[in-house]
């Protein structure tokens, strides 16, 4: 029939009644609007699952949110595409010339403020060794989510990193 649509649906429901009759609609079986118009078939859908919410009414990142969700989040924001990672590394990878990280909810494992979610020497250390064991000879620039940065903006500078402040700089899409 040429048509393509979206269709949301909350609640058990879509399992039980929309899959089920979406996929007779494409086999071609007789009934409803198919034989009505001489449906024999075909076509094909996909069937999503809607994540938590990141973001609260406030529009702040929810207190129970961790890595993976947030990870996915920021991919997305930066590159309009779905994050493919499994959130057991702070490089969440590269797109259009450009790296990608998180520092966030301990990811390195260590939650001290001189640690994992802080923007240091030696955070940016393991972030380059991530880097270079993800995509050797990478040299590109590096855009780091956190809590904050202790490098000064010369060094953010020469390092070639935009610093960007969680959860200040991570907005939700309106």
């Amino acid at each position: 029939m040429g048509r393509r649509y979206i269709g949301i649906e909350a609640g058990e429901h879509a399992i039980t009644h929309c899959i089920p009759r979406l996929s007779k609609v494409i086999r071609g079986d007789k009934g409803g609007i198919s034989e009505a118009v001489g449906w024999q078939g075909g076509g094909g859908f996909r069937f999503y699952r809607l994540g938590p919410p990141v973001f609260d009414e406030q529009g702040h990142i929810r207190a129970d949110i961790r890595f993976p969700l947030l990870a996915a989040h920021v991919w997305f924001a930066e590159t309009d595409r779905p994050w493919d990672g499994k959130g057991d590394t702070p490089l969440l990878g590269f797109h259009g010339g450009r790296a990608y990280a998180l520092l966030y909810n301990g990811i390195l494992g260590d939650r001290r403020t001189t640690g994992g979610n802080v923007l240091t020497r030696a955070t940016l250390g393991l972030l380059r060794e991530e880097i270079g064991k993800a995509n050797a000879g990478f040299d590109g620039p590096l855009t780091v989510y956190g809590e904050q940065s202790r490098l000064t903006p010369a060094t953010l500078e020469r390092e070639h990193v935009t610093f960007k402040q969680t959860p200040y700089d991570v907005k939700a899409r309106g």
